[in-house]
């Protein structure tokens, strides 16, 4: 949906343990809401360690950052949020550095945070869960099957849990990388 700038926006959003995910939302004339944009993104190494309330903070700026050109200096808008402590968490008298900077971040911008429950919070739940942001579901080191058969003209390359087999007509892949490396040092040192 376009965005329509004569009607409020609101944000949704949510972390996980590995990813945060976020999107802009608006009401249709018939009152249906609707996706303006979404966005998500893998955490950083440091970022998963956040404790669970930085990590939907986290989350809630990441949105107010992506959407920055619809929601800076817009009449009050609503940010959803499955955590129903970051509507105190941001008042709290004792912050950590992060959450001050942050808070002083958050003051551009005129918005007020409600809890929605995780069962209602589908859009940016799926986002912040995406399987390929998944550490747990990436394949981080598989053997690949040994072809030193010198007739084998197949390369099997494994990646993501996914198995693929490629034929090539013209030498095994072995042999290319052995044929390249000897150009190389050719090039390299040509009176050696």
């Amino acid at each position: 949906m376009l965005p329509d700038t004569s009607r409020p926006f609101h944000v949704v959003c949510d972390a996980s343990d590995f990813a945060i995910g976020c999107a802009l939302m608006q009401f249709d004339a018939e009152g249906r809401e609707r996706v303006v944009s979404y966005q998500s993104r893998q955490m950083k190494p440091a970022e998963k360690n956040y404790p669970v309330h930085d990590k939907e903070l986290l989350a809630m700026r990441y949105a107010l950052i992506k959407f920055r050109v619809y929601l800076l200096g817009e009449q009050t808008f609503a940010v959803y949020t499955d955590h129903a402590s970051l509507r105190t968490a941001m008042k709290s008298p004792h912050l950590s550095q992060r959450m001050a900077r942050w808070l002083s971040f958050f003051a551009e911008y005129n918005f007020v945070v409600h809890y929605k429950p995780g069962k209602n919070n589908i859009l940016p739940d799926a986002l912040s869960r995406r399987p390929d942001y998944d550490p747990r579901r990436l394949t981080r080191h598989q053997d690949i099957p040994d072809d030193d058969d010198d007739d084998d003209d197949r390369a099997t390359c494994v990646t993501l849990g996914i198995n693929a087999t490629v034929s090539s007509p013209v030498l095994p892949l072995r042999q290319q990388i052995a044929d390249a490396g000897r150009y190389a040092r050719k090039v390299d040192a040509p009176n050696a």
